[in-house]
């Protein structure tokens, strides 16, 4: 995807028209022409989930109105299921809006539903799709979930894990299991040495919603699996634990054998004192270890910027981590963009770094951030 191609960008007249085409060889009758003068005018002012559910509703009104039927034309349209270990943002765009009937129609019809996310998912996603069956069937998707850990197809096992995670990007939040985690525990726990890196870093990203609202919880989980642990395992570890890392959580980074640093500061330095929003500041560190022993070092940096009515954010941005040696020095050189994102905007003022070691803060410089 190019940067000027937006995610919602796929959902636009071309795609209506494919979605008809496909729709018009498996069913002769359906009226390609009204379902598409339906959705185009909609989509220009609209986000991405709002014009796949025009999508979607357009699909409940143009095809028969008994779901089991209109979902079976739906499903005639499907090619064949991926063979890699690809993410659902590569191709079949048409088929976000077919899950999407299934989350908004299908409720009342919850095997035949199942059944069509098994195979959407392996085309596709049906991540956002099962989340309402979760919450009005759990007993019963639950077990469907525990079927589907050993499925021949990793994206289905996937789902095992992508579906149940508590606060997945974009999706409704599974406040069931932010209460009471340990049926997700229970999934995670099959899929935890999954032949398919795809499956394993889903697995390590539910671990990371999961350590939002139970860290000890996920502590004990993933220092229990560490014994023993192969480096596919390790990879997990390290990805769950991320944000309890940045947070300097003590148990979490003894997992990944960062104990207390034993080191000096010899110096914290940012060029220039002055940046202007937009423009890149250069960091530079160089620690002394003053231990006997060699130290797994975990290093981040926090950033904490001013807001618009000069109240602080705190965000932590990774570093690395090294092995350093009794007696010896370790100097480090990072560059930091101010350009604006669309997920944090950047105020003009003075602000502050801090290094944080191993979750210890050991030393911090301040600059300033001008308007460009």
């Amino acid at each position: 995807m190019t940067e000027r191609q937006r995610f919602k960008d796929h959902f636009d007249a071309r795609l209506a028209h494919d979605l008809a085409t496909r729709l018009s060889i498996v069913a002769p009758s359906f009226r390609a022409e009204a379902f598409t003068a339906q959705v185009i005018p909609q989509l220009a002012p609209l986000e991405l989930k709002a014009r796949v559910t025009v999508f979607a509703q357009a699909l409940r009104d143009h095809l028969p109105r008994d779901y089991p039927t209109a979902l079976s034309l739906l499903l005639a349209t499907l090619g064949p299921p991926h063979r890699e270990d690809q993410g659902m943002f590569n191709d079949g765009w048409y088929l976000m809006p077919v899950a999407t009937f299934v989350e908004l129609y299908g409720l009342d019809h919850l095997e035949v539903s199942l059944d069509a996310m098994h195979a959407l998912t392996q085309r596709h996603t049906a991540e956002f799709a099962i989340r309402p069956f979760l919450v009005r069937y759990p007993d019963a998707v639950l077990a469907r979930l525990h079927q589907w850990a050993t499925d021949e197809s990793f994206h289905v096992r996937r789902l095992v894990s992508e579906g149940t995670r508590p606060r997945l990007p974009w999706a409704t939040r599974l406040d069931q299991f932010i209460v009471e985690p340990a049926p997700v525990f229970g999934l995670l726990e099959h899929l935890k040495d999954d032949p398919s890196a795809y499956v394993r870093r889903s697995v390590a990203n539910n671990l990371n919603d999961l350590a939002k609202d139970h860290p000890e919880l996920v502590v004990a989980t993933l220092s229990r699996w560490r014994e023993g642990a192969d480096a596919q395992r390790l990879a997990l570890i390290r990805h769950a634990l991320r944000t309890l890392i940045k947070q300097g959580h003590p148990q979490a980074l003894q997992i990944l054998g960062a104990a207390s640093p034993e080191v000096k500061l010899i110096a914290l330095t940012v060029t220039p004192a002055t940046v202007p929003i937009g423009g890149i500041l250069h960091l530079a560190v160089q620690i002394e270890s003053t231990s006997l022993h060699p130290q797994q070092l975990v290093l981040d940096y926090i950033l904490h910027l001013v807001g618009t009515r000069g109240e602080r954010r705190r965000k932590v941005f990774k570093w690395a981590t090294r092995l350093l040696e009794p007696g010896a020095t370790l100097t480090l050189t990072r560059r930091h963009s101010f350009a604006p994102v669309s997920v944090r905007r950047y105020y003009p003022g003075a602000h502050q770094i801090e290094l944080q070691v191993n979750g210890a803060i050991i030393g911090d410089v301040t600059f300033m951030l001008e308007q460009a």
